[in-house]
């Protein structure tokens, strides 16, 4: 049986996705690519490699700080996908910005198939 992400409240949703996206947050602050990558789906683990991570990390970084406050603006909700929005501050760059983030279920697991910091 397929899960339905429709059927699904932002509530649900976001309890599931907050904590995989403060894994994410913590895990580049921290520089840990292996912790950084372990809920993406193999599409996006081919992509976000050791170099690429350790790339990014040091541009937003140096840019903008660390992350700090995250609150919700939005979930997108698809059969197959959640799409969720947040807005993000920095300790460095003044400001709102967005983070997001696709949620998919596979295999048993909710998996990250994108996610990004703008």
């Amino acid at each position: 049986m397929t899960l339905n992400f429709e059927i699904m409240s932002e509530q649900q949703i976001l309890a599931i996705a907050d904590p995989i996206m403060d894994n994410l947050m913590d895990a580049s602050t921290q520089l840990d690519h292996a912790r950084h990558v372990r809920d993406f789906t193999e599409r996006l683990k081919t992509i976000v490699t050791l170099d690429y991570f350790q790339c990014i990390c040091q541009q937003y970084q140096t840019e903008k700080g660390y992350f700090t406050t995250r609150i919700p603006v939005s979930v997108f909700r698809r059969s197959d996908s959640a799409a969720l929005v947040w807005k993000q501050a920095f300790t460095k760059a003044p400001g709102e910005f967005v983070a997001e983030m696709v949620l998919v279920h596979r295999d048993g697991r909710y998996l990250v198939d994108h996610v990004m910091v703008f």
